[in-house]
Formats: C-alpha cells, sequence, structure tokens
C-alpha cells in the first residue's frame, strides 16, 4: 500500500523467541476445501517471528509476496486460487522489532523461504510493496527465481507517487475525507489505524468489488514506516530501479486501469532495466484484481497460464 495521503505514525514493537523451528498446524476453507498448512520460522539472532502458509500438494513452486508493507494475510484468496495447480507459499513478512527494518532484511527473509522449495526455483508473485520486492529479490538472487509477476505494482518515481496521491485525492468525497482526518482519534493503534487505511482504502482504490472486505492478518504500522522510508532511500540514491537490470528471468505486470497507482508510468519506468518485462491490463480493474468483479476469472486464468508456461533448469 503507497502512502494514502501522509505518512502513517510508527508502531509498538512485537517480537517472537526462540530457536530456529518450524511449527506446523492445518486449517481448510470450507467453501473451497482448500488445505492450508501453517509454519512460523524464526532465527536467534534476530528474536524475530515469520509465519508461512502452505497450499496445494503438487505442481511447480510459487511463493506469494503481501503488500503494505506490514499489511499480511490478505494474499490468501489468491493462494488459494492456484493451490490446484500449483504449491504456494504466502509468508507473512517480518515484524518490527530491535532492529530497523530494511529492503535489504526482507530480501534475505525472502531467501530463507525460496530455499525451501529444495532445488527447484519457485515464481515470485507479488502484490503492490510485494511486486517491489520480488524485484528487489531478484536482483540481488538473479540465479533464484524461475519467474516474476507484479500485480499492482508499486512505485519507484516521484512522478507516480504523486499521481496516485491525486488519483485518490480526487475520489475522496467529504464523508471520507473527515473521517480520514480524524482516523487517529478513530483509532490511537497505530497498528489498527494501518489496517482501518487499508479497509477505507479498498473501494476507493477499486473498481466494483465482488467482496468488500480484505482478509487482513495483524498489521505492523512500525514495518511499514521503516520498510517504506528504506525503500524511498534507495530509490533516491538511485539503486532502484537501475538494479533491475540484473534479472534476466520472465516478468509479467498485471494492472488495473482503475488502480491509482499509474500502471503506464510504473511500466515505463522498469522498461529501461526490464525489457522483457510483459505487460497486461484490464479496463474495469483496480489495486486488487482477484476482488474485481469484472476481471476476477480473467486474472486467474492469465495468472495460471503464464505461470504454468515458464519453464526454467533448476538450480
Amino acid at each position: 500500500m503507497e502512502p494514502a495521503f501522509k505518512s502513517h505514525d510508527h508502531a509498538t514493537r512485537a517480537h517472537g523467541a526462540g530457536r530456529r523451528c518450524w511449527a506446523f498446524a492445518a486449517t481448510k476453507d470450507a467453501a473451497r476445501g482448500v488445505e492450508s498448512r501453517h509454519k512460523a520460522v524464526s532465527d536467534d539472532l534476530n528474536r524475530s517471528m515469520m509465519a508461512i502458509r502452505e497450499y496445494g500438494s503438487s505442481g511447480p513452486w510459487i511463493v506469494l509476496l503481501h503488500g503494505g508493507p506490514g499489511a499480511p494475510g490478505y494474499m490468501a484468496p489468491v493462494a488459494r486460487g492456484l493451490a490446484g495447480s500449483f504449491r504456494v507459499l504466502e509468508p507473512f513478512q517480518r515484524r518490527s522489532g530491535d532492529t530497523p527494518l530494511s529492503v535489504a532484511r526482507h530480501v534475505e527473509d525472502l531467501h530463507q523461504v525460496v530455499t525451501r522449495c529444495g532445488e527447484e526455483r519457485p515464481a515470485l508473485v507479488g502484490h503492490s510493496w510485494g511486486a517491489m520486492l520480488a524485484l528487489a529479490y531478484a536482483a540481488a538472487h538473479p540465479n533464484s527465481a524461475r519467474a516474476l509477476v507484479l500485480v499492482g505494482c508499486g512505485t519507484f518515481d516521484q512522478a507516480s507517487r504523486d499521481r496516485v496521491r491525486e488519483t485518490r485525492e480526487a475520489r475522496l468525497d467529504n464523508a471520507l475525507r473527515r473521517r480520514l482526518e480524524h482516523l487517529a482519534v478513530e483509532f490511537p493503534d497505530p497498528d489498527q489505524r494501518l489496517a482501518a487505511l487499508g479497509s477505507m482504502m479498498l473501494p476507493l482504490d477499486s473498481c466494483e468489488l465482488i467482496d468488500g472486505a480484505l482478509e487482513l492478518g495483524a498489521c505492523d504500522a512500525r514495518a511499514y514506516q521503516e520498510t517504506w522510508d528504506d525503500m524511498l532511500r534507495l530509490q533516491t540514491q538511485g539503486v532502484y530501479p537501475a538494479s533491475f537490470a540484473a534479472i534476466t528471468q520472465p516478468v509479467l505486470m498485471l494492472h488495473g486501469a482503475a488502480d491509482p497507482h499509474p500502471g503506464p508510468m510504473i511500466r515505463a519506468s522498469l522498461m529501461a532495466s526490464l525489457p522483457q518485462l510483459e505487460y497486461r491490463e484490464w479496463e474495469r480493474c483496480g489495486h486488487y484484481p482477484w476482488l474485481e468483479r469484472a476481471v476476477r476469472d480473467d486474472f486467474y486464468a492469465v495468472l495460471r497460464q503464464w505461470l504454468s508456461d515458464q519453464r526454467l533448469p533448476d538450480r
């Protein structure tokens, strides 16, 4: 989630603890009959817990990357939609802790997840900030991913960020504007405020929703602020998007024409470094294609087919 209008306040710290471990539990989506196996991995150095949900039992590996930063859980519908043909990992990215979060920290956390796929190179499917993380990872680990899909990709220049804010401002009605102005009073806790902001932005960032709610987990406003600040620092220093020139894998960008994030501008900012970038845009679609009535079925069809077509040798 790009900064909606102004930066969010920092959140309180959240810690996990203990030796490196994998913990297992199982749940099932009753409506779809899709099982997800929940895991948690921790490390002694950072004493921070990262949960991973696993879906599917056969097929190529896919790693789904949520946006925010600091807004996990909402990619679950996409995981369920892919689980019939792929094995899917849905990691909940690292929460804030003793050490400020950075893009590099998230990249190395993701590398731990990718190595769980063994010799097979997984495809990375990232949404919003998660698409940016997929690119940062593939640039740092050029031989570790099979392919990249960027859904509603975030921005890499100030002009695109200005367009996001201008578009959202133009869509605000007076009632929502007043509520946003008093959001800190309504939600004193920064984490709850970030979750509320995501829910408020959902209809603003969309066209015609099938479901008006995100399956959000526990948000982390401090993780959002620390990570986004570091991404902006790296862009200012010219690291991104220039370093994406190291990426040789196929890259597909899926975008909605009604998404406040300006797809053509973001695509143009990436093309110099990613000449292989493919682009697909839907007219009646916002920031969450899998929730859009007009395009959900086609989104899944395009995503499944493109992922199935990508074949690279194992590591």
